[in-house]
């Protein structure tokens, strides 16, 4: 298994690259106690990081929903980024910018703690096996939801956010599945534990409203290549007993990319032309020349 705390290569940290092994911060961290973090996900496709202005914007956007500002400007930590990415050399890779406050202060309250910053790249192909993925994943019910925007900042990629995600993934992959889809607290579909979800209804695709959950960027992505192919494009709230109507369902993401789905419980979905298709196009997207 791969230990990501012991890999030749550097880590950008707080305004240097530094070897692997000592990119570490203190156990004390407030983002580790009290979820004060924020970070992306990214890829690198022929060298060059996809949606990379994007990605940076929500980040610092992320940090201003928790309540701190990354001291680091859009340009210089996109600028960060495109140089660890050729510090690292592979042509294919993932990007895990991250960002925390620091140790400075020990409780629930710490305004004055130090904002770090630290930009990872690793290689890592495919977020589900090549067979999982061209099969259709299977996918469990989650028994955890998504929280209303009352209760959590939803609209950030916080880390906080993202343990219901291991909870929900480490249960359904406990009963052979290889992901869980969540509903919201109001009982609607919202997503995976780590994706964006597409149902294909009568030739148009279906996806829930991102009220309290990422708009994602491969999502939006998608939804721009959907338009070009004149697929209507229906933005609403779904249920859960509506997907026995669905002929093709697919989620997409940064490491999920464009990904069929064979299933959700017992719910069984045929890979079908138009899931194809858009994955097709969305594989020829990230490996042209557009930024």
């Amino acid at each position: 298994m791969l230990n990501f705390d012991d890999q030749d290569g550097q880590i950008w940290y707080d305004g240097a690259l530094r070897p692997w092994r000592s990119a570490n911060l203190h156990v004390l961290t407030h983002g580790l106690h009290y979820g004060s973090c924020v970070f992306e996900g990214e890829r690198v496709y022929n060298n060059r990081v996809f949606k990379l202005r994007e990605h940076t914007e929500r980040l610092l956007r992320s940090a201003n929903y928790l309540g701190f500002e990354i001291p680091w400007a859009l340009q210089e930590v996109a600028d960060f980024t495109i140089q660890t990415v050729k510090a690292q050399g592979y042509s294919d890779a993932y990007v895990r910018p991250v960002a925390w406050r620091g140790s400075e202060m020990m409780g629930v309250s710490a305004q004055d703690s130090k904002i770090h910053l630290a930009i990872a790249v690793w290689e890592w192909p495919s977020y589900f096996s090549p067979e999982a993925r061209m099969k259709g994943i299977r996918l469990d019910w989650s028994r955890w939801k998504r929280p209303s925007p009352e209760s959590a900042p939803v609209h950030a990629k916080a880390a906080g956010l993202y343990m219901i995600c291991t909870l929900s993934k480490h249960e359904a992959e406990s009963k052979g599945y290889d992901d869980a889809l969540m509903l919201d607290w109001r009982g609607q579909v919202a997503e995976t534990t780590g994706a964006n979800i597409f149902l294909v209804m009568d030739g148009a695709l279906h996806t829930p409203k991102p009220d309290c959950f990422l708009d994602g960027i491969t999502r939006r992505s998608v939804i721009e290549l959907a338009k070009t192919r004149g697929y209507q494009i229906i933005e609403r709230s779904i249920m859960p007993e509506e997907l026995a109507n669905a002929d093709e369902v697919f989620v997409t993401g940064t490491a999920a990319e464009v990904t069929p789905v064979g299933c959700i419980g017992n719910q069984e979905f045929t890979v079908g032309p138009v899931t194809i298709e858009l994955l097709e196009d969305y594989d020829r997207l990230v490996r042209s020349a557009v930024p």
